[in-house]
């Protein structure tokens, strides 16, 4: 076919994924999908394989794949056809592969009566129920404390919403207007990937559409093969540690062996799942090392179903990266993928020494907030940023959201006019990041006034104990600590806590640095000015 067509048309597909994902974020209701951007988009072929994705949250991209995968198996499975004019919604962290916040909504697109595609999204909802405000708990034993479970099921058929699903879904949260607020952006977003794909086949053709859709994969596979023939040979390990409410290590193992065109990575030597939720279904797993993998083979490399066929992933059931129903998983797509994508990065470090950072700050540092307020209960949640680690020839960036998360800051203006809280403070956290001849990004600095009624706050975090990792001689990056202010003072409390707070009390956050890059001793003297100008450091012998 006509090469010029071909890429035409995978150009046209990505550009249409992107689009998704603007008209979902217009409509939504929530901050936390509107502002924060806490959601993602994709087009499958009729298969279930990646057709092209949005640059938008990593954990959900890699993990819609193996959702979609799963999805269509569960349907058949039980017997249910995929019809015209419908949606199909789920949340099921074992089918959908993320966890259950994270909402995903699939279009099965026809065209002219045939099967060619499906437009899919996921984003992450508030609060789905479950026993703490924002649903993301610290202590949950089970994925029945987490919140509403959803398999697979038509949210929309013959073009009509089911009123009685939408409103089950939306009566188990603490704010239902906001979950059908953020439902029905999901719906727009897939109308509006249905739309593009069959504006691609009236002009093309379904032949040439299919035709590209073929050549895509095989470049895709190509390229990436290409990119793996430069990597050093062998196998490459390493170590990470979770930590537990408890205070216990959780180590995750891994060892990566490249060969001439295939990598394979295998998690043997990792803990077992535990009876809290810090466990990763498979789908984040595969999150995190198709992000490490695309970060080092480039942006010159496309996203789709051909782009991962030259890596094979093995992973044991029943541990803390592939535990088995019904385990507690809601900390595992947002803690533990993030200590994930440290672990091989880490690895990946020997195997091509000069492109890979630091540690960055390794946790997504999760706040969760809820109660009553002008006489409804009210949930919120947000992320906030970390210090990303120093590399070769740059510093860390400072107080941004790292590696599986891509979302945005949570305006303080739309906090402060729709909630009875006051931010009383949001800054880079000086002497955070890790010294080296490119220093590590600083942390942030928030923290939250209670001005009205008891608010009940849940906090997801981690790197208190273990600091963000530098290379090449770069020091670590200062831990995360998370304290609140009652009766006059300050105190210390846990990274994995639930708190209940009343008017006048705070709760602060420091999130944690990046780790150094290279031998402090060589870091030009012009920078360190500049720092200190800047009040990212407070002292010279920072780096001596």
């Amino acid at each position: 076919m006509n090469k010029f067509t071909s890429q035409i048309i995978r150009s046209s597909l990505f550009y249409a994924s992107e689009e998704m994902g603007i008209a979902l974020r217009n409509s939504a209701y929530s901050p936390n999908i509107k502002e924060r951007m806490d959601h993602s988009a994709a087009l499958f072929d009729e298969q279930g394989d990646l057709l092209a994705q949005a640059e938008h949250i990593p954990v959900h991209l890699g993990s819609l794949p193996w959702g979609m995968k799963n999805t269509i198996k569960f349907l058949e499975d039980n017997s249910l056809t995929m019809e015209e004019n419908s949606m199909i919604l789920v949340n099921n962290p074992y089918i959908a592969g993320t966890h259950l916040n994270d909402v995903t909504l699939i279009r099965p697109i026809f065209f002219n009566g045939d099967l060619i595609a499906f437009a899919s999204n996921k984003a992450h909802h508030s609060d789905i129920g479950g026993k703490v405000p924002g649903s993301i708990s610290s202590d949950a034993k089970s994925l029945y404390e987490e919140g509403l479970i959803i398999d697979p099921v038509y949210l929309v058929r013959n073009g009509n919403i089911d009123r009685d699903i939408l409103s089950l879904f939306s009566i188990n949260s603490r704010n239902p207007y906001e979950r059908k607020g953020d439902i029905k952006a999901q719906i727009a977003a897939n109308l509006t990937g249905e739309r593009r794909v069959k504006e691609i086949i009236e002009k093309y053709g379904k032949n040439e559409f299919l035709n590209a859709i073929n050549e895509s994969f095989e470049y895709a596979e190509r390229i990436t093969k290409s990119k793996i023939r430069t990597m050093i040979k062998g196998t490459f390990e390493a170590d990470e540690f979770l930590e537990s409410p408890e205070g216990n290590d959780i180590r995750m193992h891994v060892a990566i062996t490249i060969k001439e065109d295939e990598i394979l990575v295998n998690y043997n030597g990792t803990d077992r799942q535990v009876p809290y939720p810090l466990n990763a279904v498979f789908g984040v797993t595969i999150s995190g090392v198709q992000f490490v993998l695309r970060s080092i083979f480039g942006e010159d490399v496309p996203v789709n179903h051909g782009t991962f066929r030259s890596i094979k992933i093995l992973c044991k059931e029943g541990t803390v990266l592939n535990p088995t129903f019904p385990a507690p998983v809601s900390g595992g797509n947002v803690e533990t993928s993030q200590r994930n994508a440290d672990l091989i990065f880490l690895a990946m470090s020997k195997a091509v020494p000069g492109k890979i950072p630091a540690a960055a700050g390794g946790s997504m540092n999760n706040i969760m907030m809820g109660g009553m307020y002008k006489n409804h209960t009210w949930a919120f949640y947000e992320t906030i940023g970390v210090g990303l680690g120093g590399r070769m020839g740059q510093d860390g960036v400072d107080g941004v959201h790292s590696n599986m998360t891509n979302t945005m800051n949570t305006p303080i203006e739309d906090i402060e006019r729709n909630l009875p809280l006051l931010i009383t403070r949001y800054e880079f956290r000086p002497n955070s990041g890790g010294a080296g001849k490119f220093r590590g990004g600083c942390g942030l600095i928030r923290e939250y006034k209670v001005l009205e009624g008891n608010v009940t706050i849940t906090v997801l975090s981690d790197r208190e104990k273990h600091k963000p990792w530098g290379l090449f001689g770069g020091g670590s990056g200062q831990s995360t600590k998370v304290s609140i202010f009652r009766n006059g003072k300050w105190r210390r409390i846990g990274t994995k806590a639930t708190v209940e707070l009343s008017v006048g009390e705070i709760f602060r956050i420091e999130t944690a640095g990046g780790g150094g890059y290279g031998n402090p001793k060589e870091r030009d003297k012009n920078l360190i000015r500049k720092d200190l100008q800047n009040g990212l450091i407070t002292n010279i012998k920072y780096y001596e």
